[in-house]
């Protein structure tokens, strides 16, 4: 919708009514938001009719598209059958039973018991609390603290923003709070220091993390938490090597791994599993998003068998295990979980990333001729395209003239709806695209950019 059309019912009863997350509220009453009103296939239609291609697979999570059939038939089934349940207090139910076994048999590691919640987010504040849980089981009431990352993005709760490592997760929220501690962001491209190669710089970040440990104390930290491909960091795929640097320094102080596959899990990268595309070896593992393919809310929290007998005996200890969230293994999740990982098996989806991803890894790559185009990242069928002042410098834009910003509402006006992190451009489309809609999704992306290259310089926004 163009800022300068009038807002239609729809849009008027939105503002009025709807509080929008990660939106500048400031700007919404006179450009209105875009509503979407149906989607099919890789495909969202607004309520003009206008059709664009879902870049984003919504909010890096509808792997399988929209209007599958097969996931409506299995949703449909499930809420004739039983529409709500809950697993506390000993309750169990067959979806989140099945879906539970099906994580076991799927999950890189071994794996003994899956903690259900709603979203990524519950997820991972889970970890921390159950990470905290184990270790006064354990007897180490003060191996508590958490290590993060720089622009790393865990989630929004109190505990899972202040993992988080973007600034607009924290100011202004009084966030992050204790017991967290953030350590270097592993970008080659924009943290690499002048003369600095890549394996000297991977050197350099895994000391910075030892020195960090040693710092606060190894007593102190409880675990590390990870996203094998940074997401809505900015896309940003580690150095080779820097995972099993890092796990050798965790491993020397016992603290666990916490990897979080909200993103990166189901195929995203071309495995099953981020860790396995990057070789990482976790101890517990956070999961949603794609675990449903979006058609339900979901989280998990997988658990090897040594954590889980934690659990059990402090539950023993204190007479229960006092943690768990109204919706966690809500049947009709739990059973859309289950038809998702069935297709993505039946289908070869892994199979199709894996042929798909050299079409997407070159038109990413061929992006970098732009004069926009500081540098591209992709991993599977997930990437970054990251804008620049100035190509041989690396000099950003300045961030308050939201270059990145326009760039994605100029996609929008081409028919593609991708995100801007900040001045990088974040692709992480539907699974099934075929080759065809990814070119005609490049294609609208490049001439995207070419919309923001005439707008940069006819307002003159890469003086310094």
């Amino acid at each position: 919708m163009d800022g300068n059309q009038p807002l239609t019912n729809l849009q008027t009863r939105d503002i009025e009514a709807v509080l929008h997350p990660y939106t500048p509220l400031h700007k919404l009453k006179t450009s209105g938001p875009l509503v979407i009103e149906r989607g099919e296939g890789v495909f969202v239609y607004d309520t003009h009719g206008k059709a664009y291609i879902e870049g984003m697979s919504g909010l890096w999570c509808a792997g399988l598209g929209f209007g599958d059939e097969e996931m409506i038939e299995a949703a449909t089934e499930q809420l004739r059958s039983l529409p709500y349940y809950h697993l506390f207090g000993a309750k169990g139910m067959e979806p989140a039973i099945e879906l539970a076994e099906k994580l076991k048999e799927i999950a890189p590691v071994p794996i003994s018991k899956v903690f259900f919640t709603s979203s990524g987010s519950e997820a991972n504040d889970s970890q921390v609390k159950l990470a905290w849980y184990m270790n006064n089981a354990l007897g180490r009431p003060n191996k508590k603290k958490i290590i993060s990352r720089m622009k790393a993005y865990h989630g929004v709760t109190v505990m899972s923003a202040s993992l988080t490592g973007l600034p607009y997760n924290h100011i202004g929220w009084d966030l992050p709070v204790d017991r967290v501690v953030h350590t270097d962001c592993p970008h080659y491209y924009r943290f690499g220091q002048e003369g600095e190669n890549q394996e000297e710089f991977l050197k350099r970040i895994v000391q910075s993390l030892r020195d960090l440990i040693e710092r606060e104390g190894p007593d102190t930290i409880a675990a590390m938490i990870a996203e094998p491909v940074m997401g809505a960091g900015g896309v940003i795929v580690p150095p080779a090597g820097y995972y099993p640097a890092i796990k050798e320094v965790l491993d020397e102080h016992d603290i666990i791994l916490i990897d979080d596959e909200v993103i990166n899990g189901f195929g995203r990268t071309g495995n099953w599993w981020g860790c396995q595309t990057l070789g990482m070896t976790p101890t517990t593992i956070s999961a949603a998003k794609q675990m449903t393919s979006a058609y339900a809310p979901l989280g998990a929290v997988m658990v090897p068998e040594d954590v889980y007998q934690a659990y059990v005996d402090h539950s023993e200890k204190i007479g229960t295990f006092g943690h768990g969230f109204t919706y966690g293994g809500h049947p009709l999740g739990c059973a859309l979980g289950v038809k998702a990982i069935e297709i993505y098996q039946k289908r070869d989806i892994i199979g199709h990333v894996r042929r798909i991803a050299p079409t997407f890894e070159a038109r990413i790559r061929k992006l970098e001729d732009h004069p926009l185009v500081g540098e591209s990242r992709a991993c599977g069928l997930m990437g970054g395209v990251e804008l620049v002042a100035d190509k041989k410098s690396k000099r950003s834009f300045d961030p308050a003239k939201g270059v990145g910003t326009q760039a994605a509402k100029f996609a929008e006006n081409r028919g593609a709806i991708l995100r801007a992190i900040g001045d990088t451009i974040a692709l992480c489309p539907p699974m099934i695209i075929s080759e065809a809609e990814l070119n005609e999704l490049f294609d609208r992306l490049e001439k995207a950019l070419d919309d923001t290259e005439s707008w940069v310089s006819k307002e003159d926004l890469r003086a310094a």
